[in-house]
């Protein structure tokens, strides 16, 4: 009986949390565009305006290359960086959402009691909605480039964004946390982003580190007699995992790798459930401290 109570009472939690989450879902996404002109088409626009402004400046002012997409034929550069920033965008913005959700409603923490991790889910949930509205816009822009073959890739996007936004979710939980007691880290976590940019190639292919890894092997940076192994180092980036991803579903037009979905999905379950340990154990202050 007191097992079956047990069982009850945390269905009812979850059943709570899973309410709550979507209502405050609901609330971010109808209020974001709330009083513009346009309302939800801004969310079509956006992403049509970065992927033409990394046009005119990567495809015409400063010509890169990367390899034809294998399935797609499509040979755009500008594409390929506009994948890489809209998908870095969704990653990045769904942490710092989550990271300030805690701060950013001290006055509904003190007045009221709550599963307080609702907050950064819904903050990562309504960034998921304004994303699926981009990868609406960059599927067609695909399939206007490389054909019909990228509708067959929608159930992997669908689980690659699972996958990204329980990443997201779960380190957001953990500096949620930090953000109450240390409000130093979200001016930390700014600077800290941008090199983590940077260091997922969003703007270049990892293809090109391999001349840099030779050049500093040239110049005597070894390990034991090797290169040191740039590119491995930077594959060890969840990030990069999860734009390589995106990539190969939006560019080539090709399932993810067996062994990037993998790192895709290790990298979203451990983060997801590292942070609700982290969350739990940690949150029973923070109102004090708010």
């Amino acid at each position: 009986m007191t097992t079956n109570r047990l069982a009850r009472t945390s269905g009812d939690d979850w059943r709570r949390v899973l309410d709550l989450t979507l209502r405050l879902t609901q609330r971010s996404v109808f209020s974001e565009f709330k009083g513009t002109a346009l309302g939800r088409l801004w969310s079509l626009i956006n992403p049509l305006a970065t992927v033409t402004v990394f046009a005119l400046i990567f495809g015409v002012v400063f010509r890169g290359g990367v390899a034809p997409g294998r399935n797609s034929g499509i040979d755009s550069f500008a594409l390929w960086i506009g994948i890489g920033v809209l998908c870095w965008n969704f990653l990045s913005g769904g942490i710092l959402s989550g990271m300030n959700a805690l701060v950013s409603n001290s006055g509904l923490l003190t007045k009221v009691y709550f599963p307080r991790q609702v907050l950064v889910y819904s903050a990562v949930l309504a960034l998921a909605v304004d994303f699926s509205f981009e990868l609406f816009v960059l599927i067609i822009i695909a399939m206007a480039m490389g054909g019909l073959g990228v509708l067959l890739m929608i159930p992997s996007l669908i689980l690659v964004t699972v996958l990204a936004a329980m990443f997201s979710a779960g380190l957001a939980l953990i500096l949620s946390i930090a953000t109450v007691y240390f409000r130093d880290i979200a001016h930390l976590w700014q600077i800290f982003n941008q090199v983590w940019m940077y260091a997922s190639g969003v703007v270049f292919s990892l293809s090109m580190l391999d001349d840099v890894q030779n050049r500093l092997f040239d110049m005597g940076w070894q390990i034991n007699g090797h290169p040191i192994p740039i590119t491995t180092i930077f594959r060890l980036n969840p990030a990069e995992i999860f734009l390589e991803a995106y990539r190969a579903c939006l560019y080539d037009f090709a399932f993810p790798s067996l062994p990037v979905m993998s790192a895709c999905a290790l990298w979203g379950f451990i983060m997801f459930a590292v942070g609700m340990i982290f969350f739990q154990r940690h949150s029973a202050r923070i109102v004090e401290e708010l």
